[in-house]
């Protein structure tokens, strides 16, 4: 089973970029991780309509949600939402619409920042974009709270309850593969 990764951030060492290498480290056994690094290449979305060709990075981005099983999104929150990068593409992603690579792909949410409710408002906006677009968004979330505090020097979790429902929350979305088969 094959994996999307997909943090919200640009930063490659953001706090959400770190919770999906923590999420990639107790990945069930089988399965294959793959980390979509390259949002800041996608351009500004402008409509796309169906006759016109998407440019070369959306092609990529599109491509590579096609070829995963399952995406897994870590989203940080910007002034109570996803960033804007994120949204960004997803609303490629999102085309052409109803048709698109999300459409029926099962997808789950997680979150970290540095404040105390770990961007649970980014990850409610997130799960009801990706649901508008067609996505199978799973039940359950990670919100990351003090996500500064929370990872040790090698990029693990301190607390092993955050552990184990990261780790749940993977168990989870290796299930839905044969649902969405």
């Amino acid at each position: 089973m094959r994996v999307l990764a997909v943090s919200g951030s640009l930063r490659p060492e953001s706090h959400n970029s770190r919770l999906l290498r923590a999420a990639q480290e107790l990945a069930p056994a089988g399965v294959e991780w793959d980390t979509f690094d390259a949002l800041h290449t996608i351009p500004l979305f402008h409509g796309e309509r169906e006759d016109m060709d998407a440019p070369e990075a959306v092609v990529h981005w599109r491509d590579r949600i096609d070829a995963a099983d399952v995406v897994l999104f870590a989203t940080p929150e910007y002034n109570g939402s996803i960033s804007g990068v994120l949204k960004n593409a997803l609303d490629w992603a999102s085309t052409p619409f109803p048709d698109n690579v999300l459409r029926g792909k099962p997808v789950l949410v997680t979150g970290a920042s540095t404040g105390a409710y770990g961007a649970m408002w980014a990850q409610s906006d997130l799960r009801r974009i990706l649901g508008i677009t067609g996505g199978r968004v799973l039940d359950g979330e990670l919100a990351l709270a003090r996500a500064h505090e929370a990872f040790d020097e090698d990029g693990r979790l301190h607390s092993a309850s955050q552990s184990e429902r990261l780790s749940q929350l993977l168990a989870a979305l290796v299930a839905e593969l044969p649902a969405a088969a």
